[in-house]
């Protein structure tokens, strides 16, 4: 797959396929590469640009909110999550941080208890080009705890984007290779005290982490933070084995 970019428009096409807007139609060359720019009928330009992680963000079929790319950005950041690391993920959702994980190399099992969901993540594995990498399961990681343990499988990262996340991490010690770490993902202070217990129980102490951003405006007038968007994501606990 491939993005086609006229100013501020941008389409998720695959090469070969048809595009068509008001702008015109353009067929897209079955080799179109990434800084070539092709013209439809109308004479109206469109650059080629390759797929990157914002991208993907932007772009993928969505089956609810996504885990915004600065919380990603810390996870892969406070964790070092890196080619060859083996991920088990809890709460694919639309797939946006398997996606991510999976184009720096990670080798990452997810669980969504959706099957329809898990159906949409596979699609968009496929357009983000990491099936090789993401294993979408349809399941409830918390009932699966036991076979895994069970198999004796070990993952360098545990991360959790889910309700039940307190008894996954409940049981992380059982999961993780000696030093990977623990990553939850939860929006309400509630959810992440319990989460925080839980770890506290099987690997110890545990840090946290509101995610708050906030975009700067210039203009004439002067400099300030923008007053619109969203600033609080939610909050991230890391723990490690």
């Amino acid at each position: 797959m491939i993005l086609l970019v006229h100013e501020d428009r941008e389409y998720l096409r695959a090469r070969g396929d048809t595009l068509e807007t008001d702008l015109g139609v353009l067929e897209i060359p079955e080799d179109a590469e990434p800084g070539e720019t092709y013209e439809t009928h109308l004479g109206e330009p469109f650059a080629v640009r390759e797929l990157r992680g914002p991208d993907l963000f932007n772009h993928l079929d969505r089956t609810g909110a996504p885990m915004m790319p600065r919380d990603i950005g810390l996870i892969i950041g406070h964790t070092g999550i890196a080619a060859g690391d083996r991920v088990l993920d809890a709460g694919t959702g639309t797939g946006i941080l398997s996606a991510y994980l999976g184009r720096v190399g990670a080798n990452v099992a997810t669980y969504e208890r959706d099957p329809e969901f898990a159906d949409v993540a596979r699609s968009n594995m496929e357009t983000a080009g990491v099936t090789e990498h993401v294993d979408v399961r349809v399941g409830d990681l918390s009932e699966e705890v036991d076979t895994l343990v069970a198999e004796e499988e070990r993952f360098d990262v545990l991360t959790l984007d889910t309700e039940d996340a307190p008894d996954v991490a409940a049981r992380a010690d059982e999961l993780l290779v000696d030093g990977g770490y623990l990553v939850a993902y939860v929006p309400f202070v509630e959810g992440t005290r319990a989460v925080v217990e839980a770890v506290r129980e099987s690997l110890g102490d545990a840090e946290t982490f509101e995610t708050v951003q906030r975009r700067m405006d210039f203009d004439e007038r002067g400099s300030r933070p923008s007053t619109a968007g969203v600033g609080h994501t939610g909050y991230l606990v890391f723990a490690r084995a």
